[in-house]
């Protein structure tokens, strides 16, 4: 997920100062500065305060409370025929680092297309399914970019980093090696091809909101391998980029049939 960066104090021509700089002179010297498309003005409202420091986590809590108030914006704006798109990144299964997996449905650690949240104490659990139309007009694109390997395939969504992902490297492991790739190989011979921490609510509340949606993830590493991820940062950042440029990919086709 996008974060801000944090605020800064101005440091002249250090260079290391992280502040963000314009190439527009004109801009200080403006009394106001009106962004139009947000409705916001510099005058009228407190941009340090307000986004200075925004930052977004990630896991199911963040993006569950971001998608509450993005779904009730779009209520609230009246919008309609809305598709909505997560991109990250991922643990492959199976697949070679670099790998974009558009996933046919998410599913928890027990392999269950489902998300399950207590409710005034109370079970409540929605499907994680995700439009397979959608999912189509994705790897219809993939095929046409022709720049990576993409594949389709299931994405288990886990609620935790390490133990929850079957990981041999955090402070705690109550399981061995042998007992990991059991489980990999399991998920595996189930459809999943990659693990992440967010897909299961989007699926659901998106779902359960009527908004066609699809996860869009590279994989960084493949966790039968291992834990750790090798790949350089050139090649990290090349990879990140996979997911924007099929999704961007998609975008503009849309645009251009509209």
């Amino acid at each position: 997920m996008a974060t801000a960066g944090d605020k800064t104090k101005e440091t002249g021509n250090n260079n290391n100062d992280c502040s963000i700089r314009l190439e527009n002179p004109n801009i200080a010297a403006m009394k106001e500065d009106v962004l139009y498309h947000f409705s916001l003005s510099t005058t009228t409202h407190d941009f340090p305060a307000m986004f200075g420091d925004v930052k977004h986590g990630m896991g199911v809590p963040s993006i569950a409370i971001m998608l509450h108030e993005l779904i009730k914006l779009l209520y609230h704006a009246r919008c309609s025929n809305i598709t909505i798109i997560r991109i990250g990144t991922s643990g492959g299964i199976g697949l070679e680092p670099g790998s974009v997996v558009i996933s046919q449905e998410a599913v928890d650690a027990c392999f269950k297309p489902e998300f399950e949240q207590i409710v005034l104490g109370k079970r409540v659990v929605r499907s994680t399914h995700l439009n397979n139309q959608l999912v189509q007009e994705l790897l219809l694109c993939s095929k046409e970019l022709d720049e990576f390997p993409v594949v389709v395939g299931n994405t288990m969504c886990t609620l935790d980093f390490y133990e929850g992902q079957g990981r041999l490297d955090g402070a705690l492991c109550s399981y061995t090696e042998k007992d990991k790739h059991q489980y990999l190989k399991a998920a595996y011979a189930t459809g999943i091809r990659n693990i992440e921490m967010e897909s299961s609510v989007f699926a659901a509340m998106c779902g359960a909101c009527n908004l066609r949606a699809a996860v869009v993830c590279v994989t960084l590493l493949n966790r039968l391998d291992g834990d750790q991820i090798t790949s350089s940062h050139e090649v990290l950042t090349e990879y990140q980029q996979r997911p924007q440029r099929l999704v961007g990919y998609f975008i503009k086709k849309c645009l251009e049939k509209a």
